[in-house]
């Protein structure tokens, strides 16, 4: 008797293949076979024309409470955070949260649904996203990323971020809403401790963050030294705190932009601990003048990846969640250029991507969950240079119907 698959997709060419095309079967939501031949039925057949089939994308960092909102503002914070030497990102960041006044889930959820269409399109079918939670967004947007996070569930999976963008000490009753956030089903507890006014108190926001995050038994985000500063060092004191609570492989930082300004000799410092703490960092030098010195951390066999940060926000006026697009513009901020560094920059918007936000078994293998883009380029080169939407999107085992993400992103 043969096989039954729901989908079988023919003539696809893998990145580790070369030239030979493969056919891959698709059976209960996993990779059930990959060969030039198999045998069998399937209840939809794809032709991939020669083209990439590669895992779908990641997004491990997105303000998704945030997207769409630059209309509703001027344009003050983005030129404090995109000035020379990155020198006003904390007036930046108290500009933007003006826009806090009038958060309102009627406004949220229809922004969040268009950004999570687009995700469906181009094919990213896991992000984590930020939603702040202070006394001036309160709960809104915790609340409004949930709904949305169960709507599209299965189809982009959403990992929530409740998210102290203004402090834990300099805001007054910020714990006790993310414990609140936590409490209605946030996933992640989020911190950005280099924004609070004096050393002893980023430490104390570091370890309040890790308080949740035992807790309630979950991961941690942290925006980390997200200026031009070199003294800052909370990526430091974060590194420790995961090792010291045994956190490993469950702590992510974000950005660490002072990197870009470290000696030599405390970046080396700062990598070791890194890999101590199996803790990665996700970079985003498309949304601001510095960045992680994301080749010497490549170099150190630090865990890395790329996300897209923001969408039409006070920070960064562009973006459509696609990650493509994302490692097309680093290839240049980066300099990477050359094939083994373009595939190194597409494994950090796919595998290295879902490795940074604890996905497992996200890989390409008989077996593993199918999550997968089905491209209309042959390699990586054509796929970077267009960064088109891809042919066809499989997330968790099921074709995405992109008619009926259409309609979700107007409803």
């Amino acid at each position: 008797m043969s096989e039954t698959y729901e989908i079988l997709i023919k003539n696809a060419r893998l990145r580790s293949n070369g030239d030979k095309l493969v056919n891959l079967a698709i059976k209960d939501c996993k990779i059930a076979a990959i060969g030039e031949k198999i045998t069998g039925k399937a209840e939809k057949e794809i032709d991939a024309h020669g083209n990439l089939v590669t895992e779908s994308f990641v997004n491990a960092h997105l303000h998704l409470c945030k997207v769409y909102t630059l209309p509703m503002m001027d344009e003050e914070a983005l030129k404090d955070y995109h000035g020379e030497g990155m020198g006003k990102a904390m007036t930046a960041i108290e500009l933007a949260a003006r826009i806090k006044d009038k958060y309102d889930q009627a406004w949220i959820v229809p922004n969040v649904r268009k950004a999570m269409a687009l995700s469906a399109k181009f094919g990213c079918t896991h992000t984590r996203a930020f939603a702040d939670v202070d006394s001036k967004a309160k709960l809104e947007g915790i609340k409004a990323l949930i709904k949305v996070r169960d709507e599209f569930k299965g189809i982009v999976d959403i990992q929530v971020v409740a998210f102290a963008q203004d402090g834990v000490v300099r805001e007054l009753g910020a714990a006790d809403l993310l414990r609140q956030a936590m409490d209605l089903g946030a996933d992640v507890v989020g911190g950005i401790p280099w924004i609070e006014f004096t050393d002893a108190d980023i430490i104390e926001h570091v370890k309040v963050i890790f308080d949740i995050a035992e807790e309630f038994d979950k991961p941690v985000s942290m925006l980390v030294d997200d200026a031009g500063d070199p003294g800052l060092r909370s990526l430091e004191l974060m590194a420790l705190e995961t090792i010291q609570r045994n956190w490993h492989g469950r702590s992510l930082a974000h950005h660490a932009r002072a990197m870009a300004l470290y000696p030599k000799p405390y970046l080396q410092k700062i990598a070791a601990l890194m890999k101590k703490a199996q803790m990665g960092v996700v970079s985003d030098p498309h949304t601001g003048p510095l960045h992680a010195r994301v080749r010497e951390l490549l170099e150190e066999n630090v865990l890395v990846c790329l996300g897209q940060d923001d969408i039409s926000d006070a920070y960064y006026p562009f973006g459509r969640n696609n990650m493509l697009e994302v490692a097309f513009l680093n290839s240049h901020l980066l300099w990477m250029t050359t094939r083994k560094e373009m595939d190194t920059l597409y494994d950090m918007v796919t595998t290295e991507a879902a490795k940074c936000i604890g996905l497992d078994n996200f890989t390409l293998k008989v077996g593993a969950q199918a999550n997968l883009v089905v491209l209309d380029e042959p390699d990586v080169l054509e796929a970077l240079r267009n960064h088109a939407s891809p042919a066809w999107v499989i997330s968790h085992g099921k074709l995405v119907d992109q008619d009926a993400i259409k309609k979700m992103a107007t409803v």
